[in-house]
């Protein structure tokens, strides 16, 4: 079960392979007129509800919202159902999704369907 961690958003997640994973923590700002989410850590169905809270309370608060995925260490279909959600409801770009996710999007065709940038600026100007 999660565990919240701290005020700022960490949370214990289940891990990916049997067990505590890494913690799972969020950072939002402003940029370029966009609205930033920061990922960082493991991403499954167990740590996933605070990015799902974050992201969707984003898309209908901000005419564009950017989710660095740079920190994001693992992700699963439950993260990929998330960003695919978020695109349908409003303007969301992926920025530098590690090697990890970029595999998953292809996999999936999901990047043939999510903007995805190379950097947070990239993402935020476009």
């Amino acid at each position: 079960m999660p565990k919240l961690m701290s005020s700022a958003g960490a949370m214990q997640g289940s891990g990916h392979v049997g067990g505590p994973g890494p913690v799972a923590a969020l950072h939002q700002y402003e940029c370029g007129g966009a609205w930033v989410i920061a990922a960082h850590g493991s991403y499954d169905i167990h740590s996933i509800p605070p990015l799902a809270e974050a992201l969707n309370a984003a898309v209908r608060k901000h005419a564009k919202v950017v989710l660095d995925a740079s920190g994001v260490d693992f992700a699963d279909s439950s993260f990929l159902n998330l960003l695919i959600r978020a695109h349908q409801t409003g303007t969301v770009r992926v920025a530098a999704p590690p090697r990890q996710l970029q595999r998953l999007f292809v996999i999936t065709g999901a990047d043939a369907v999510l903007e995805i940038r190379e950097t947070v600026d990239d993402a935020a100007l476009s």
